[in-house]
């Protein structure tokens, strides 16, 4: 298949573009939010950057959506009608705002659209309508089992931690410092020690890495600490899981169905939570062992196999769909997979 997407959130994109078909990535000039194309990203050859004006003439089969501005902007690009000439999905990567339940999806009155929800708990609490939904859990490319633990501080990984601040739990901070050293990776973490009114002993703040680099970081550092009160599920999470971190993180959101017991600490009381932080500092040999079996969890659930074959299936419904309402799509499958409908593509009327 040939697939439109927008290099829009680069971790996900990584492992989406790992499957067997070809990915057109919109390409600009000024590489900007509608043009980044494959961002320098280290991709296999088939993330294909394609100039938008060009996409008028190029057979598309199907578009993934994941910002509300690119149904229109797509359609025009390719002067059809997506959920009509097209099929499409809209990748919804986020919890609602500013309502956590009563928050009605954009695309809750559209049932030509599917919506797919990162994380099960995304799909509980957007309000979705009528539309049909499925979940495809995340999956990542596997890091490997690069724990060491050598260094004894905390690792959070956070963007924008000063402006987001209670979501992402950045007022907590201070609380796990009395714990221990903790490192912050990220966009606009250099703001954080001033926020605070803490010093780099306390809250270091460690800058936006490359991938390779942030894998490497992390995987020194004693335990991963996830303090997000709202939010889908952040990747470096489970990246920080595959490498063999144990993870001490608020019991909220989907952290609870991602952290399984003995993989790290899970609560709501905070102050459990930086007991936990502390004995991990002070137990290396406890830190690795809940390590070990955060990484067994995170490449169970999480692992790019799995992740592939849910869209492949996702793909096969969609076709299928199209060919029984009686809008031919040309399309190759890759080798072995055949027409069919999952469980959730099923339930949900896709």
């Amino acid at each position: 298949m040939r697939i439109l997407i927008w290099h829009v959130h680069g971790g996900w994109t990584d492992a989406f573009v790992q499957g067997g078909h070809e990915y057109l990535l919109p390409t600009e000039p000024g590489r900007g939010p509608w043009g980044l194309g494959r961002g320098g990203r280290d991709w296999p050859a088939n993330a294909i950057e394609v100039v938008p004006g060009t996409l008028r003439d190029e057979p598309v089969d199907l578009v993934v959506l994941q910002r509300l501005g690119e149904l229109e902007r797509a359609e025009q690009l390719l002067g059809r009608r997506l959920g009509r000439d097209v099929p499409a999905v809209f990748l919804e990567h986020n919890t609602p705002k500013p309502e956590a339940v009563t928050t009605r999806h954009p695309f809750a009155d559209r049932d030509d659209i599917p919506i797919v929800h990162v994380t099960h708990f995304n799909e509980l609490v957007w309000d979705n309508g009528d539309a049909p939904t499925t979940v495809i859990e995340h999956g990542i490319r596997d890091p490997g089992h690069r724990y060491t633990g050598s260094i004894e501080r905390m690792a959070v990984v956070v963007n924008e931690p000063v402006r987001r601040w209670r979501i992402t739990g950045s007022d907590l901070l201070p609380r796990f410092a009395r714990a221990g050293g903790i490192d912050v990776f990220g966009m606009g973490v250099e703001e954080l020690p001033g926020a605070l009114g803490l010093g780099a002993e306390g809250i270091a703040p460690l800058g936006n890495l490359s991938s390779q680099a942030l894998h490497g970081a992390l995987a020194e550092r004693r335990l991963y600490l996830h303090l997000a009160r709202w939010t889908s599920l952040g990747l470096s999470l489970l990246e920080a899981m595959h490498l063999g971190l144990p993870v001490v993180a608020l019991q909220t959101t989907e952290a609870a169905r991602a952290v399984p017991p003995g993989a790290g600490f899970l609560s709501t009381d905070v102050d459990e939570l930086v007991a936990a932080a502390r004995l991990l500092l002070e137990d290396p040999d406890a830190a690795h062992r809940l390590g070990a079996a955060a990484r067994d969890a995170a490449r169970e659930r999480y692992g790019l196999d799995r992740f592939l074959r849910d869209w492949d299936t996702l793909f096969a419904d969609l076709i299928e769909r199209s060919r029984r309402t009686g809008r031919r799509i040309a399309v190759e499958m890759p080798a072995g997979l055949t027409i069919g409908r999952s469980n959730d593509a099923h339930r949900h009327g896709l």
